[in-house]
Formats: C-alpha cells, sequence, structure tokens
C-alpha cells in the first residue's frame, strides 16, 4: 500500500515538474509566436510599400507612353539549338505595336517560353516605333514601294471606305498605325519577317505636303495648286492637313 501510495504522490510531482518547465518555456514560445507574428506584420508592411513603389513606377511609364498601344503578335515559331547532349528548343515571336494614331513598330524575341519571347517582341517593338503621316488620319498621302532581301510590298492610298486590303503580316502593320483605307501588294517571299520590314521600309518613305513646303520653302497651297487643283481647291485642302 505504500508503495502505491508513494507512486501516487511521485506521479503528480513528476507531472508538476514536467508541467512548470512547459509553462516556463510557454512564455517564451509566445514571445517568439509574438515576435514572428510582428515580423510578417513588417515584411507585410513592407510588401505593401513595394507594391505601391511598383504602381508609382508602373503610373510614371503610362504617363510617358500617354494612351494605350495596340499589340498585334504577327507569327511565332519554334527553335532549336543543338547543345552537347541533345537539343534545346525555344520559341521566336514577331511582334507589331502601334498606338492606331500614326505610330508603330515592330520586334522580334526569343525564349524558352512563348510568353516571355512575346513580352519581349512586345518591348522591341516599343523601343523601334516610328512615325508615319497619314493623310485624313486614315490613309497614306502618296504611294510607295518597299523592298527587303526578297520581299517586295506596294503601298497605294485610297478612298474613304475600301478598307484594309493588305496580307497577314502587312494587315497587322496597318491596323495598329491607324490606317483604314489602303491597298497593298506583295511580291516575292511570304516570309514575315522580310514582309514586315519590307513594309516599314515603305512607311518610311512617306512624307506630307506640309513636309515638303516647309523643307522647299512654300506653302502648301502653292504645291497642291500646281498639282493640277485650283486656287479655291488649293487653298482648301491646304487648311483640312493636319500632318
Amino acid at each position: 500500500m505504500a508503495d502505491e501510495n508513494t507512486n501516487e504522490v511521485v506521479a503528480p510531482v513528476e507531472g508538476a515538474e514536467a508541467a512548470a518547465p512547459a509553462e516556463n518555456r510557454g512564455p517564451g514560445r509566445g514571445r517568439g509566436r509574438g515576435n514572428r507574428g510582428g515580423g510578417d506584420r513588417n515584411r507585410s508592411d513592407r510588401g505593401g510599400g513595394r507594391g505601391r513603389r511598383d504602381d508609382r513606377r508602373g503610373g510614371n511609364r503610362d504617363e510617358d507612353q500617354g494612351e494605350e498601344l495596340i499589340e498585334k503578335l504577327v507569327h511565332i515559331n519554334r527553335v532549336s539549338k543543338t547543345v552537347k547532349g541533345g537539343k534545346r528548343f525555344g520559341f521566336a515571336a514577331l511582334v507589331v505595336v502601334g498606338d492606331g494614331k500614326g505610330r508603330a513598330g515592330f520586334g522580334h524575341g526569343k525564349a524558352r517560353e512563348v510568353p516571355e519571347a512575346i513580352s519581349k517582341a512586345t518591348a522591341a517593338a516599343k523601343k523601334a516605333m516610328v512615325r508615319v503621316p497619314l493623310k485624313e488620319g486614315r490613309t497614306l498621302h502618296h504611294d510607295g514601294l518597299g523592298h527587303f532581301g526578297a520581299g517586295k510590298v506596294t503601298l497605294r492610298s485610297a478612298p474613304a471606305g475600301t478598307g484594309i486590303i493588305a496580307g497577314g503580316p502587312m494587315r497587322a502593320v496597318f491596323e495598329s498605325l491607324g490606317v483604314a483605307d489602303v491597298v497593298t501588294k506583295s511580291n516575292g517571299t511570304s516570309n514575315p519577317y522580310n514582309m514586315i520590314r519590307a513594309t516599314f521600309a515603305a512607311l518610311g518613305e512617306q512624307t506630307s505636303p506640309k513636309s515638303v513646303a516647309q523643307r522647299r520653302g512654300k506653302k502648301v497651297a502653292d504645291l497642291l495648286h500646281r498639282g493640277g487643283a485650283s486656287v479655291e481647291v488649293a487653298q482648301a485642302d491646304a487648311e483640312a492637313i493636319v500632318e
């Protein structure tokens, strides 16, 4: 009976001794969890600050661009690189970017994944944007010829209501550029890279009556009058020319 009583007495003591360190350790753990919790809150606050800074930077980029851009994916191709042990596959993307108001550019990028290749091509296109003068904001001022490699393209201005008569790669250029009426013809290669470069070569030669008049030191009405129009019609057309 004494042994049983002793065991009964000792057991609670051992439990108390075991519980005592646990109680002592408990506050420490609580403080540790509290500290970690505070650290999480601090990290979340810092993360929020970074998010706000990123938002501010993004806002600045939008202000620099001033408007939304039209992005057109023209072509995407799977490419491979032979390395020791086999082949390494990737993707190449060709993208055309424009603001729909006379500015456009193209770029290409390569990456292991399709979205990354498209983002690289888009960034390159935004850096290579050029301005093209448009007549009445809808068509070209005059016809043009473009040549790059084996690709040859012909661009012609068209009256209102004609629409965009162009192939796939060239259509993407005019849609992003903001041209509503144009007639085009492509000869030679159908390689989208060469077609796009030939198209931009032709657009780079576009001029407006206003720029020609400034270069020659004359008035726009004088140039239009010498083109066969009457004085009144030439004066009205000169006043209607925006760019």
